[in-house]
């Protein structure tokens, strides 16, 4: 079997040689190197290749959570796990949205260390369930943002405008709303100006977009 080859980045010597121990004590896995910052880390990667790498996510200058999003730019090959002592919903969203595969805190266990490897050197995302708990809040809280936003764009169109915006949206012109709703060529344009205006974008292709995706109608 394969060894699951890593790099490990911290700017501790300590943190670094404590997790090599931890490692190395299992025959699945080879430290190939080791990094004290990011910008260290990413000269590294370009000639060992690693499949995983363990970045500590506070180091002077270039941080754990920026670094994750210049490797995964770097390398789709490479998947950056992030150590951490922060349990803190800020810091575990930031890094997800980096590209992290997994976030480990630095007191986790040897066998959640090995696991979190072997999961994500196969593709898989690793957080433990107090950790996968803050990412599914927080995705729920953004679909709630967006939900609320939508009903709010909503109360800006009268009654009116959703009726011209219905028949944009089936893809009729100016003149054929004007006459299907007994309304002036002008009266439709202004009224599609105005839901412009309102909604913030910049042409009819646009407002159409919106009114599908946010479900105005």
């Amino acid at each position: 079997m394969k060894k699951i080859q890593v790099v490990l980045v911290d700017d501790h010597t300590i943190v670094r040689n404590g997790l090599r121990s931890i490692l190395e004590s299992t025959d699945e896995i080879e430290v190939i190197g080791e990094a004290a910052n990011g910008e260290e880390a990413l000269e590294k990667i370009a000639y060992l290749k690693p499949q995983v790498m363990l970045i500590d996510i506070s180091m002077p200058g270039m941080s754990g959570i920026e670094l994750v999003g210049k490797v995964v730019k770097q390398s789709t090959a490479i998947r950056p796990v992030i150590l951490s002592m922060h349990n803190d919903d800020a810091y575990i969203l930031k890094s997800v949205e980096a590209g992290a595969y997994g976030y480990l805190l630095k007191d986790a266990t040897r066998d959640e260390i090995l696991a979190a490897l072997h999961s994500v050197k196969n593709g898989e995302k690793y957080f433990n369930p107090a950790v996968a708990a803050v990412i599914v809040n927080g995705y729920l809280s953004q679909v709630q943002k967006v939900e609320k936003a939508s009903e709010s764009r909503k109360t800006l169109l009268s009654k009116k405008e959703k009726e011209v915006l219905k028949l944009l949206v089936e893809g009729m012109s100016s003149r054929q709303i004007a006459d299907t709703l007994d309304l002036s060529v002008r009266t439709v344009d202004n009224h599609r100006a105005n839901m412009m205006r309102r909604l913030q974008v910049h042409n009819a292709a646009e407002l159409v977009k919106l009114a599908l995706e946010e479900k105005l109608l």
